[in-house]
């Protein structure tokens, strides 16, 4: 596992030393958190900051929605108001042609209908108001509560990035390969260095493509290993490559009609290794190791 940084930043803390055991989550390296730590506080400040928006414009519905009560009650009386302001003009205005109600009379009459009129309309104007307010504040209240889910994924990524200024080991195994140094400046994706596995250990054997047709996954495998002179190993077989190791080379053979030399090309075969202490201790990366697959088992009890 090569390790290396998901953010960028001066390196302020080296945790592990040259061929040193970690486990998984144990911390590799540092990085300088001030920025991060700037950052988080500047997206939690607007966290906050729209929180309060939506509170103060809650609270503005709620008082806009007191007011649209209130305009209602009122509309409602003036609309009695209105009713027995327009009968009692209808009733007399009549009688001012006989002369047995006075002009003045049938004109206060009219003045307190008018009046009513104007009232009730007002009053309806006010609700008018106050909904088109309500739908205003509702709709800010809307876009108040999307700057906060954007607020609080900004906060969320600046908390993530902060976290990621520590660099982990995702697996337990063996440090080697070790470049970073304190005081150096590294971008993400730098190589720091690297955690060699030391549970599941596995070896690639590159066969002869005459020698893969009676293999199967399964199959128990004889190892040697020149570190280990006076002592065989096993495993089985894992899983074979899709395609010949030339096939994934930088530069593939470009076997066309006429220019072609037939050489035998060689299988990445994958083999899980049968490990103790001792084995995972000896075994390292790059050793040279002899194989032998037996394939006289067709592998199916493996499986």
């Amino acid at each position: 596992m090569t390790a290396a940084p998901k953010v960028s930043g001066y390196v302020t803390d080296v945790y592990v030393r040259d061929n040193q055991s970690v486990k998984a989550g144990d911390p590799l390296v540092k990085l300088d958190v001030r920025q991060y730590q700037v950052s988080l506080q500047n997206s939690q400040a607007s966290v906050d900051a729209r929180r309060a928006d939506i509170a103060r414009t809650q609270a503005d519905i709620a008082q806009q929605r007191a007011n649209l009560e209130q305009a209602q009650a009122q509309a409602q009386v003036s609309s009695i108001n209105l009713k027995h302001a327009s009968e009692e003009y209808a009733r007399y205005a009549p009688l001012a042609a006989t002369g047995a109600e006075t002009h003045e009379r049938i004109a206060d009459l009219k003045n307190t209908r008018d009046q009513a009129q104007a009232t009730l309309a007002a009053n309806n104007a006010s609700i008018a108001a106050a909904r088109a307010q309500i739908n205003s504040s509702t709709a800010q209240l809307q876009q108040a509560q999307a700057q906060l889910e954007a607020a609080q994924a900004s906060a969320a990524q600046s908390q993530l990035d902060l976290d990621n200024t520590v660099v982990r080991s995702t697996l337990d195994g063996r440090v080697g390969d070790r470049t970073v140094r304190v005081g150096q400046y590294v971008q993400p994706g730098t190589r720091l260095l690297t955690v060699v596995p030391v549970q599941d250990i596995y070896l690639v054997a590159n066969f002869k493509e005459t020698q893969v047709g009676r293999m199967r996954v399964g199959q128990p495998v004889t190892l040697h290993v020149d570190a280990l002179p006076d002592r065989a190993l096993h495993g089985t077989v894992d899983s074979f490559s899709p395609g010949t190791g030339s096939q994934f080379a930088l530069l593939p053979p470009d076997n066309a009609t006429g220019n072609f030399t037939k050489i035998v090309q060689r299988v990445p075969v994958r083999i899980h290794v049968d490990t103790d202490d001792e084995t995972r201790r000896v075994l390292l990366p790059g050793l040279s190791v002899d194989v032998d697959v037996d394939t006289r088992d067709d592998g199916q009890h493996h499986g």
